[in-house]
């Protein structure tokens, strides 16, 4: 069976999607294992380093995705990516479900049986195959280094012969992968850090982290899918966590937004009268810009700055760590690789739970 890594060729994607250690484990199955020349450079991982590990580097992306069963992408193919491949093959990448159906008839066209990454379901078993959490985990992190470097402020307290200056006030709203990720850092940087989630469940985790949990009346026990993850709230709900959320932004100096619902937009939490009430100085990343933002001032890929605050929408953050974003990815992908193997071969089954959630395409069929 051959597995091959394409290239990324997205603007300002540096990761890849099979890192050196991961396509090592491969080979000892007896996987063989074809990389695009260039493929792992901008993430830190050169050529040399797969090819001493028995990895066939090819020069193209044609070559590359030539006879191979599976292929391998962080994001979604291109359509001369997809002319590549041929009938039977195995895509496996993020697809961005319900925002590009006109990938997934491509793909079906050329009987590609495409697997979505993000769809990756949220069960015991499925959590070493997890890409979004892995990725968020990066997302989480380096929004607060973003923030910090923005702020005018140092994070911790410091005691100085100019005397003590006292330590930043960090509020982080919505407490799932990302959210902790940045609570545990801001801690680690020795800011002061509050958060708030409408879940009940994740009061816990905040305060296990040393964050002080804010606005409990804007908490909800039905706010939580089976899956996990935050429910879309009623208007009245909504407003109340508006509400609360604008009442403690008035003595916060950074602000990091990862409230997401998963196939909708982003709910509007921080309205601009808000942003007017905060601190001079104080910074917001909004973690949701790609999917509409957090904040009503926010623009995806841009900086603004609005009533002397600072409002952040990056976009992609783990591509900005690409070394360990791509080694997290990379081991996800090898663990649905191990999942998807039989005798030596992938195998492709609508009803088993994991492989008939993530399904986009199979059979010449659009699943979703």
């Amino acid at each position: 069976m051959q597995v091959a890594v394409l290239k990324e060729s997205a603007a300002q994607e540096n990761r890849v999607a099979l890192t050196p250690d991961s396509a090592g484990r491969l080979l000892k199955s007896k996987v063989d294992v074809v990389v695009q020349r260039g493929a792992g450079e901008r993430a830190g991982f050169p050529d040399d380093a797969y090819a001493a590990l028995g990895v066939r580097i090819a020069a193209d992306a044609a070559s590359t995705s030539a006879g191979a069963r599976a292929v391998l992408k962080v994001q979604p193919p291109t359509d001369d990516e997809i002319a590549l491949l041929d009938a039977s093959t195995v895509l496996i990448s993020l697809m961005r479900p319900g925002q590009h159906e006109a990938l997934g008839k491509r793909l079906a066209e050329r009987q590609v049986s495409s697997l979505a990454l993000e769809l990756v379901p949220r069960i015991t078993r499925a959590q070493s195959m997890d890409v979004l959490s892995s990725q968020s985990t990066v997302a989480g992190y380096k929004a607060v280094l973003l923030g910090a470097s923005e702020l005018g402020k140092f994070l911790p307290m410091l005691t100085t012969a100019a005397g003590t200056i006292q330590p930043a006030r960090v509020f982080v709203i919505g407490a799932g992968v990302s959210g902790l990720q940045a609570i545990a850092t801001a801690k680690r940087l020795g800011g002061v850090v509050s958060a708030f989630d409408v879940r009940p469940a994740t009061r816990e985790q905040i305060l296990s982290l040393g964050a002080t949990f804010v606005a409990a009346e804007a908490m909800s026990v039905t706010a939580e899918t089976n899956a996990g993850y935050a429910r879309s709230q009623t208007d009245d709900e909504l407003q109340r966590t508006i509400a609360a959320i604008a009442l403690h932004l008035k003595g916060v100096d950074l602000v990091i937004t990862t409230a997401n619902i998963p196939g909708r937009k982003s709910p509007r939490l921080i309205s601009s009268k808000t942003v007017q009430t905060m601190r001079a100085g104080a910074v917001i990343v909004d973690l949701a810009a790609e999917n509409g933002g957090n904040c009503e001032l926010t623009r995806a890929g841009e900086t603004v700055h609005e009533h002397g605050v600072t409002i952040m929408g990056p976009v992609n953050l783990p591509s900005t760590v690409p070394f360990h974003a791509s080694q997290m990815f990379g081991r996800n992908v090898l663990a649905l690789l191990q999942h998807l193997s039989h005798e030596g071969e992938i195998v492709i089954n609508p009803d088993d739970e994991i492989t008939g959630a993530m399904l986009i395409t199979h059979k010449g069929q659009v699943l979703r």
